[in-house]
Parts: C-alpha cells; sequence; structure tokens
C-alpha cells in the first residue's frame, strides 16, 4: 500500500479528522458522492471503536495497487485490542457500508482493513497520487486543535529518530576499545561511552582545566591543557599524549580533539577520544633506556660481520689448498715416471713404484673430488636453460671408449629442458653413468627415461618436478646401505675392488639440492639400481 496520511486516534477531534479525510481521499479518487459517505462513515465506525476501547490506535489512508493496472482506496486501523470483539455490532456495520472489511493479527497488533475500488485507476498516475500525500500535508487545519496536534505528532517522531540515533551512537562508542566523550562549546560532557564511566564513575561533568588536572599525571597535565585552550581558541583539533589515572597506576593515552561543526559551519562542541598506548611506551622507554643491550646490539652486528669475512677466507683458503696439492702430485708422478726408466722389472717392483704411482692418482682424484665438492658452495653462476637430451649425448660421448670396452647397451628416452646450471647438471649425470658403467660384473644395460610428477601439497617436497630415472643391471645395494650411499666418502667396497674416492653420490646430492631439487634410490643386490632425480619444474 502507498500511504497518503497518517491520524492517530486518541479523542474525537481524531474522529473527525479520519472521517474528513477518508471522505476528501475518496473524492479526490473520483467516486461519486454516495460512496465517498459509506466508506468514511465505515472508517469511522471502526476509529470509534479504537477511540472508546483501544490502546495505541492510529489509521493509515492510502492506495493499492492491484493486478490489471486496478487500484483500491485502503484504510487500516492499528490497534492492540481486537475492536471486533469489543462492539461486534459496530464492526458488523462498518462491514455492511464498506463491504470489503478483513482483519489481521501478527506480532501482537491487531489490523483491521477497510478498501473500495477506484473505478476509472487508470487516471490514479504516481505523480497523482504523489500530489495527494503532498495535500495533505499541506492541508490548512480544521481548527486550533489539529494545527497542535500535527506539530505535536511532529515533534515526536523528530524525538524518536533522536532518540533512536543517540542510541546508535551508544552502542557504537560502548563497543570501541577506547574511551569517547562529546564536549559542548562550555566544556560541558554530554555525552560519553561506558569506557568513562568504568573509568571514573560519575567524577566527571565537564572537560575543564581543574578535570584535566585530576584525570592525567602532573607532568603530562600542562600539555593537554594547553593543546586544548589552542585547539578552542583556534577552532581546531589537537593530539598529545599523556599518562591518565587509574585505581591500579597511569596508563599512556593518546589523546584527541575533533570539532563537531553544524550545517552552518559553526563549532558547536567537541569529540574527545581516548587510545591505550601504555605498550608502545613501555617498549619505547625500555629501548631507550637499556643502552647495555644497545651495546651488545651493536657487538653482535660487528661480530656477525667478522664471521661472514672469515667464513669467506676459509672457503678462499679450502678452494686454494685443493688447487695448489695438485702440483706435487704430478711432480711425484713425472719423478717416478723418470726413476722407473732404465730400470729392470724386478728392480721396479722392488721400488713399489707402481703403487707409489697408484697411490698418488687415487690422491689426485681424491683431491679433485674434494674440489668439485667446495666449488658447490662458492658457485655463482647464473641458472640457464639446459637440455638434459644434449647433457646425456655429452656424457655417453666422454664414456665411449669405457662403453665399447664393456659392450654397455644405453638407452636414452625423451627428456625434458629444466633451468640449472650447466656445469653442475653434467657432472650430476657424468657420476650417476659413471657408477652405472663400473659397478657390474656383467653387460651394463643402462636406460635413461623421465616423467612429469606432483607431490601433493602440504608435503615437505610438494610440488611439481622433472622425475628422471636412471636403471642399471649392476650388483645392486644392500638395503642397509642405501641411506648411506650420499655421505661424503662413504665406500661399500674395497678400493682394489671397485676404485672410486666415495665422494661421486654425495656431490650428486648437493647439486640436486642446489638446484631446489632430491635424489631417491632403489636397489636390489644382483638385480640392478634405480636412481631418481627430482628437478622442479
Amino acid at each position: 500500500m502507498k500511504e497518503i496520511i497518517r491520524i492517530r486516534l486518541d479523542n474525537e477531534m481524531d474522529l473527525i479528522l479520519a472521517h474528513k479525510r477518508a471522505m476528501k481521499l475518496a473524492e479526490m479518487c473520483g467516486l461519486i458522492i454516495s460512496a465517498q459517505t459509506r466508506f468514511a462513515t465505515a472508517v469511522s465506525e471502526i476509529a470509534r471503536c479504537s477511540i472508546t476501547y483501544g490502546q495505541n490506535s492510529h489509521l493509515i489512508l492510502g492506495i493499492n495497487f492491484l493486478s490489471g493496472g486496478k487500484k483500491e482506496i485502503s484504510a487500516v486501523i492499528y490497534d492492540n485490542i481486537n475492536l471486533s470483539e469489543c462492539n461486534p455490532e459496530a464492526y458488523a456495520y462498518a462491514g455492511r457500508l464498506s463491504r470489503n472489511i478483513t482483519i489481521n493479527f501478527s506480532d501482537n497488533i491487531y489490523a483491521i482493513t477497510l478498501t473500495l475500488p477506484v473505478p476509472y485507476s487508470g487516471i490514479i498516475s504516481e505523480s497523482r497520487i504523489a500530489g495527494f500525500t503532498e495535500y495533505f500535508q499541506r492541508e490548512t487545519p480544521l481548527s486550533p486543535y489539529d494545527e497542535i496536534r500535527k506539530k505535536n505528532i511532529q515533534l515526536i517522531e523528530l524525538s524518536e529518530k533522536l532518540s533512536e540515533s543517540e542510541g546508535n551512537y551508544r552502542q557504537l562508542t560502548d563497543t570501541l576499545p577506547m574511551i569517547v566523550f562529546s564536549v559542548a562549546a562550555s566544556g560541558e560532557i554530554t555525552l560519553s561511552n561506558k569506557k568513562l564511566t568504568e573509568m571514573f564513575g560519575n567524577r566527571f561533568k565537564d572537560f575543564s582545566t581543574p578535570a584535566i588536572a585530576q584525570m592525567f599525571h602532573a607532568d603530562d597535565t600542562p600539555e593537554i591543557i594547553k593543546g586544548w585552550e589552542a585547539a578552542r581558541r583556534r577552532k581546531t583539533s589537537f593530539t598529545g599524549q599523556a599518562r591518565l589515572r587509574t585505581k591500579d597506576g597511569y596508563i599512556w593515552q593518546m589523546v584527541s580533539g575533533m570539532p563537531i561543526k553544524d550545517e552552518k559551519g559553526d563549532i558547536s562542541g567537541y569529540i574527545i577520544s581516548m587510545v591505550d598506548i601504555n605498550a608502545q611506551k613501555l617498549i619505547e622507554e625500555t629501548l631507550k633506556d637499556n643502552k647495555e643491550l644497545r651495546k651488545v646490539q651493536e657487538s653482535l652486528k660487528v661480530t656477525n660481520l667478522e664471521l661472514s669475512a672469515k667464513n669467506s677466507e676459509l672457503e678462499q683458503f679450502a678452494y686454494i689448498a685443493s688447487h695448489d696439492l695438485q702440483e706435487p702430485l704430478r711432480k711425484i708422478r713425472n719423478f717416478t715416471s723418470l726413476a722407473e726408466r732404465g730400470l729392470t722389472e724386478e728392480e721396479r717392483e722392488k721400488m713399489y713404484f707402481p703403487k707409489i704411482n697408484a697411490s698418488a692418482e687415487r690422491m689426485s682424484r681424491l683431491i679433485k673430488d674434494v674440489l668439485n665438492y667446495s666449488k658447490l658452495a662458492v658457485e655463482t653462476e647464473r641458472f640457464v636453460s639446459i637440455d638434459l637430451n644434449t647433457v646425456l649425448r655429452d656424457v655417453t660421448e666422454d664414456f665411449e671408449f669405457l662403453i665399447k670396452e664393456k659392450e654397455a647397451v644405453i638407452t636414452i628416452g625423451t627428456l625434458p629442458v629444466i633451468t640449472g646450471i650447466p656445469v653442475q647438471i653434467s657432472q650430476l649425470f657424468y657420476n650417476i653413468m659413471g657408477n652405472s658403467l663400473k659397478f657390474t660384473n656383467k653387460r651394463p644395460e643402462i636406460t635413461v627415461s623421465s616423467q612429469l610428477v606432483t607431490i601433493a601439497e602440504g608435503s615437505e617436497k610438494d610440488g611439481s618436478y622433472n622425475k628422471i630415472l636412471v636403471s642399471d643391471n649392476g650388483i645392486g645395494i644392500e638395503k642397509q646401505y642405501i641411506n648411506k650411499i650420499f655421505t661424503i666418502f662413504k665406500r661399500l667396497h674395497p678400493q682394489n675392488q671397485y676404485e672410486g674416492t666415495g665422494i661421486g653420490l654425495a656431490l650428486c646430492k648437493k647439486i640436486t639440492e642446489n638446484h631446489k631439487g632430491f635424489m631417491d634410490v632403489e636397489s636390489e643386490p644382483g638385480r640392478g639400481t634405480t636412481i631418481y632425480v627430482y628437478l622442479p619444474v
């Protein structure tokens, strides 16, 4: 229903208003005089019952929009009492006059509705209905009482809105973790949230100099008074920090004042807020006063820098030392080679020259492997795109003579392109392929393939990886030793059975970790080994 006018039903004057305005609305909708009279009389009968028997009664006159463009006048009388039972005769008479009367009960309120169809509904447009509403708002009062009645209704509506607004404001400010209150131009506190009451009870009625002196620490009071007086004089906002006095001691607060302006821009008061910053101030004071802590922090910073420099020097020393050790070993091999010349086989064996050469060769391999391992910690090369098909082709070419000697069968599937450090990736697959060719007692059969795998989220190594598989038919590894093969210098066989330094797979593990990957292995003695290399996509 589109509401046109609302009338409270308290006394006989309201009964007259209800009759006249129901009559006028019917007239404005084009109803004939007899229809106007019947409708207005029916409304008056129910209104009389409300005034006599009802509680909190009011009448709403409006227009209902029906299907097919049809419309009807509607009068709804709301009451806490069932008026049809209070005066059945009047209710029945109103029904005979209106011919359309209903009663509904909802939310403890009774609503009696009387309707009257509007002929020629097409002429009742939205703009015309708006004109009806405007007419009744400007309608000349029927009497001085009617004028006072209108004013009172407007005042009541304004009071209700103001009360609702104030309630909403209180509810909002009470939920804030801070003190908030409004101050009039005179300094009087007009409204506050419960935080102020919880803190001080009802001790303070204004935000004046004496009140400020009682609220805050004596050392902080002058700053707040100065800021508050300057803000009022200049008509601006202010902010300051002060220790608020509480029953348990003092608490640091950020104190702010914002001016309240009316429609004309004039300042009618201020909103004062206080936010707890005690924890922040305690930290500031602790850091400011703790000179010893600052000295320790500075000393620790210097020590860290010195430690970084020492580590850098140590890495350089290990690198240079390992590199320079190659030179005397080369000389040992050269001298023994020269000394062998002109000696008989028996004389050479007596001088242990073969053993000297073999030991020097092993030392050379060991130092080279240590050198390669140490390089991984200081590697500064950038990652680039690497085609593993090219890498495996180069590795098999490096082992060309050994492959021919052992008649090895190498099968390499299609491999992916990855991002990495070329030298390290080549070293990785060189070592793995070398082990497959070395640790075998029959014709080697080596297969290299790849898969794209995804490890479920939540796992320590979750993500997508290129999984490279290198499988052979070699001697295999006992189950109890599988977890040890990636340990540096760890050998599972005597030097005279299978040569090596025990660094190869440790080096491989380090390389995959440098590339944010990892390695795994499956093996069975006598049936062979499969090395899995996981490199991120």
